[in-house]
């Protein structure tokens, strides 16, 4: 299950962006911008911003910002038993399969 997560994440990150979309800098894009890994690029995360922004609510869209900081926050959210949380992960998950449907080739 742990690698489920990884692999949200990373697909979010390393798939190419399909084309520039325009939309105010959200947290997630601002996090996605400054986070270490190679594939992020502005195009792609204004992608990632703008699908967050149709599939999660502004709190979850703040702590699904925080897991590209730290990304132990997702592992403890994921396998957490409270039913908030619970209920975010599904949302989140959906997030990440549509974002590499999207942003992806």
């Amino acid at each position: 299950m742990k690698h489920i997560l990884l692999a949200v994440f990373v697909a979010t990150l390393t798939l190419p962006a399909t084309a520039p979309v325009a939309n105010a800098a959200g947290k997630i894009q601002r996090a996605c911008l400054k986070s270490d890994r190679p594939a992020a690029s502005r195009p792609l995360c204004r992608c990632i911003q703008k699908t967050a922004n149709r599939v999660l609510t502004r709190s979850d869209r703040t702590l699904a910002a925080k897991f590209y900081k730290d990304p132990q926050m997702a592992q403890d959210v994921r396998q957490s038993d409270d039913a908030r949380k619970e209920a975010f992960w599904k949302r989140y998950k959906e997030f990440g399969s549509t974002a590499a449907a999207i942003c992806g080739s």
